[in-house]
């Protein structure tokens, strides 16, 4: 897109419009007892809760009042098209286990990209209070502890590094090998931190995060979040992760390339 000052300010105040619109029903139904959780699956669990529904109704309703000739892609109520050329894609509970858990790392995802390529995007926590945002030369969080520039950490070694995934098992078996055969090699291996772990990555915290079986919804907020924070994100061969699937986001190249070779050898 062209680069008008303009119209990055409008998407930059846009998306923490959304940000902003999500917070209230997001904290409605967090830590409330009499909070009701579906699952989306026959068989399973993929959990989602009005808080869900309700936080990305809200942000659609902010889209058609400010922009409502983008396109519109959400986790909960699909895809709209829009005129534009622009699509703001939508998370409204990223870590909905772990907001029906109660803990606090679950967080509202919102990015906006020109055919693929996330140019903003926000991880939010509202029950903390904390901003992640990126994009467009910013990288910065507020919360808390006030305002900030992200930035990655630089460590160049696998034996140094901290690295997260969100559950032990990752994905398939083969995923789950690769998953574990790269964090033998790192110095910590945490998990269970749904989208809040690339936020860490992009506070310059922990230095490698590994997914596998994402969405869209899922990774492109944090992709332009990392990004702009000096890191890198893509999938388990190098390529774009803008779609989701296998992906690796990590603090520096140094360590991005040590991960992908591990990370490679995993069989489709």
């Amino acid at each position: 897109m062209q680069t008008d000052p303009s119209q990055i300010a409008d998407l930059i105040d846009c998306a923490h419009a959304l940000a902003d619109a999500a917070r209230a029903p997001t904290l409605q139904h967090f830590r409330t007892l009499s909070l009701v959780t579906d699952s989306k699956l026959d068989s399973g669990f993929d959990p989602v809760t009005e808080g869900d529904r309700q936080a990305e109704l809200a942000m659609r309703d902010v889209l058609a009042r400010l922009r409502p000739d983008d396109s519109i892609l959400g986790e909960e109520f699909g895809f709209t098209q829009g005129s534009s050329g622009l699509t703001w894609v939508l998370d409204p509970i990223d870590g909905t286990r772990g907001f029906i858990c109660g803990t606090p790392t679950w967080g509202v995802l919102i990015a906006v990209h020109n055919g693929g390529t996330p140019l903003f995007g926000v991880i939010d926590q509202p029950y903390i209070g904390e901003r992640f945002s990126g994009g467009f030369g910013v990288a910065s969080v507020t919360g808390p502890l006030g305002k900030r520039d992200l930035a990655v950490r630089q460590i160049s070694d696998l034996s140094d590094a901290i690295i997260f995934t969100t559950y032990p098992e990752v994905g398939s078996k083969a995923e789950a090998a690769g998953f574990h055969d790269l964090a033998q090699h790192c110095k910590l291996t945490r998990y269970g931190m749904d989208c809040y772990a690339y936020a860490l990555l992009a506070a310059g915290q922990v230095d490698l995060v590994v997914e596998a079986g994402l969405s869209t919804y899922d990774i492109q907020a944090p992709i332009a979040v990392i990004e702009a924070a000096g890191g890198i994100v893509t999938d388990w061969q190098g390529g774009s992760a803008h779609d989701g699937g296998r992906v690796l986001a990590a603090g520096c190249a140094d360590l991005h390339s040590q991960a992908l070779e591990v990370l490679r050898k995993v069989p489709d």
